[in-house]
């Protein structure tokens, strides 16, 4: 037994929460399908199986060959199966009582499916926070996996981590297994043989890691299935006297743990780049590059860190508003049982970060998000009502219209913006907008820094893992590369002159004399109307005191609004008022009865009519004053799996008007049936 070579290898599944078809059944042909196909040849190979609540009743319900692949591996003992939370939230992200009631969901699934109970959970991320522990304890987890950085950046030494550590919280204890990073980067991207070998280096491998990488992630499907890398690599493994492979259960209750551990709160390190603003990335990149590849993998990674998963909430307002609405009905909903299936799905993790995957950039995800969250609101209120609080807990209170048809959300904090606005009856957000920000993977399309890592073209020494995997760019994104100084939400306002055009305005570089669109408004309510005003300035030939309120005024199908301009500049300007506003399909709105391509314009007009077929709404805008009008699409370009994405976002609309001295406007935006 001296010289074995014990083997702990276990897989992970998940897609978002309602994902669109067509991406679970590429999931399934690409990848499930066959691994597990594979899987069921092999007789006495022990490995982990965690698989997301929702995505396992799924497979389940719609690909039953699939699901019998799995419960004949299952029922013979060869899987191990793993809890965690049902929908695949961040558990520290959610409440206390979620948290175990998520677990015991996902238990109770997994014992009804297989007849297993459970004894560990897959940390979603592995986003370790210790004031889980105590949640997992109340759920009788006796163990989880993290990565082996959690314990290299608390100050442990690689060499040491060929094992389970216990820690605690307030006396409850749990078992902690750190995952090889080196063997997350092996399997399967090496050459089957080597990959066996790096298991050999340890007395114990840890390896717990995404099943999509067999099938899913780029060149994966050819080289796993169709030249035969996971049969090759399990047979090598079986056909090995030194390696046995194992579950985690049994060697906890056979292994005594090498000792106390007391993590950071950290996830992956490519997650803590992820996690920082784009200005702290590209400074920690270079630190590392400074430091040395070989030092930096030796010493510095114990030292050198980047941010915690929670600042997507600081690094994406987005993402902050989803999550923080989701708190609002968590901690609100009181006994009220039937919000508790919407709130869960609202918990799933996906929509709320980016990284290498698409995350808060993909419409449709926040688009499910919101439906949710739309389905809770409706539970929560029959009657019509103004809330004023602190729920995106920057320390500035929104304002929240609560109407039979509609519910929107005010922000005063950056240009008394309309955040939120829910159709109640499609259970779909208009003003699910997505702001253009610079992310440091960018720079490897302006090319003013290169990633530095090797992309692997011999297939001797394997294939690249989306991490170091670099293709051409194409000239369509590098063409699409704007960036805004503004949240993109509605009812923001601009001063400018005739440098604002279609061509700036999609380029978000016009000409800004006011400081308006990004600065905070004062706040009053008085009955039914919502008052913001700013007391702020025209910065043109010197500074000139000027002060703009926005009145709104919300009715049963609408939102009237007054905003009231007054200046000491005498000059003349140009006025806009923007809105950026969401479609599921773009190509099936008309604006003013013409099918919008790239950009509408129009002089001299008094409403802008949106017809949306998905919805089988129309949004209006009409005012009493005629306006110019100029309609670009809102695209960011983000980062996937599968290399750069050009994604429309939103439509920005802009109403355009002469300003000398004062300006006075009263509106509307209607939504109503087609």
């Amino acid at each position: 037994m001296s010289n074995q070579k014990i083997l702990l290898f276990g897989i992970h599944m998940h897609q978002p929460v309602d994902n669109l078809s067509v991406a679970i059944n590429r999931a399934v042909n690409e990848c499930y399908s066959p691994f597990f196909g594979i899987m069921k040849e092999y007789a006495g190979f022990k490995f982990a199986v965690h698989c997301s609540g929702w995505l396992l009743d799924t497979i389940a319900l719609n690909y039953p060959d699939l699901f019998e692949d799995i419960k004949t591996i299952s029922d013979r003992g060869d899987i191990e199966w793993l809890s965690g939370g049902y929908y695949e939230p961040i558990l520290s992200s959610i409440p206390h009582k979620d948290r175990v009631s998520q677990i015991e969901m996902l238990n109770k699934t997994i014992k009804k499916h297989f007849g297993y109970k459970a004894k560990g959970i897959w940390l979603t991320e592995r986003v370790w926070d210790s004031s889980i522990v105590e949640d997992l304890h109340k759920s009788d987890t006796k163990y989880t996996l993290v990565d082996d950085y959690h314990f290299i950046s608390a100050g442990f030494d690689r060499d040491n981590l060929n094992g389970y550590y216990l820690t605690e919280d307030s006396g409850k204890r749990l078992s902690l297994f750190p995952i090889s990073q080196t063997l997350r980067y092996a399997i399967p991207f090496l050459p089957y043989k080597k990959a066996i070998d790096s298991i050999k280096e340890n007395d114990v491998s840890i390896i717990f890691d995404d099943a999509e990488k067999f099938g899913m992630w780029p060149k994966t499907y050819e080289w796993v299935y169709e030249k035969e890398w996971l049969k090759d690599w399990i047979e090598g493994i079986l056909a090995d006297n030194e390696i046995v492979t194992m579950h985690y259960s049994t060697y906890l209750n056979t292994n005594p743990p090498k000792g106390l551990a007391y993590l950071p709160n950290v996830s992956y390190f490519e997650m803590g780049e992820w996690s920082l603003d784009t200005k702290n990335a590209l400074k920690l990149e270079e630190f590392k590059e400074a430091m040395g590849e070989d030092i930096f993998e030796k010493e510095g990674i114990k030292f050198l860190k980047g941010g915690i998963w929670k600042n997507f909430f600081i690094k994406y307002p987005e993402s902050n508003r989803i999550h923080k609405r989701m708190l609002e009905i968590s901690l609100n909903r009181g006994k009220n049982k039937k919000i508790k299936k919407s709130l869960y799905k609202l918990q799933t993790n996906d929509v709320l970060w980016h990284g290498v995957f698409g995350g808060i950039y993909l419409p449709n995800l926040r688009d499910n998000a919101y439906r949710y969250l739309t389905e809770c609101e409706n539970i929560r209120y029959e009657k019509d009502r103004i809330e004023v609080a602190d729920i995106d807990m920057d320390g500035i209170e929104e304002v929240k219209v609560v109407k039979k048809h509609f519910i929107a959300r005010f922000e005063g904090a950056n240009g008394a913006q309309m955040t939120e606005l829910l159709d109640r009856d499609r259970l779909f957000n208009f003003q699910n907008s997505l702001t253009r920000r610079e992310e440091a993977y960018h720079r490897k399309i302006t090319r003013q820094k290169l990633n530095n890592t090797k992309t692997i073209h011999n297939e001797d020494e394997g294939i690249s893992t989306i991490h170091n995997d670099e293709r051409e760019i194409p000239q369509e994104i590098k063409d699409a590369l704007h960036f805004d100084w503004y949240q993109k939400n509605s009812f923001i306002d601009h001063i400018s002159n005739e440098s604002l055009n279609a061509k700036s305005i999609k380029e978000c570089k016009f000409w800004e004399y006011g400081d308006f669109a990004n600065q905070p408004f004062n706040m009053n309510i008085e009955g039914e109307k919502i008052i913001f005003q700013r007391d702020g300035g025209i910065y043109y030939d010197k500074s000139w005191d000027t002060t703009i309120t926005k009145t709104f005024t919300p009715k049963d199908n609408s939102i009237e609004f007054d905003i009231d301009i007054s200046t000491k500049s005498p000059h003349t300007y140009r006025y806009a008022l923007e809105f950026n506003l969401h479609f599921a399909n773009y190509k099936n709105i008309t604006i003013n009865d013409n099918t919008f391509e790239d950009i509408f314009e129009a002089t001299c007009i008094k409403s802008i009519k949106i017809k949306d077929s998905y919805t089988n709404k129309i949004i209006k805008i009409k005012t009493d004053m005629a306006f110019d009008s100029i309609i670009v699409p809102l695209d960011t370009v983000s980062q996937s799996e599968e290399g750069f994405e050009l994604t429309r976002q939103a439509i920005t609309v802009m109403l355009i008007f002469k300003l000398k001295e004062t300006l006075s406007i009263s509106g509307k935006l209607e939504i109503k049936d087609v």
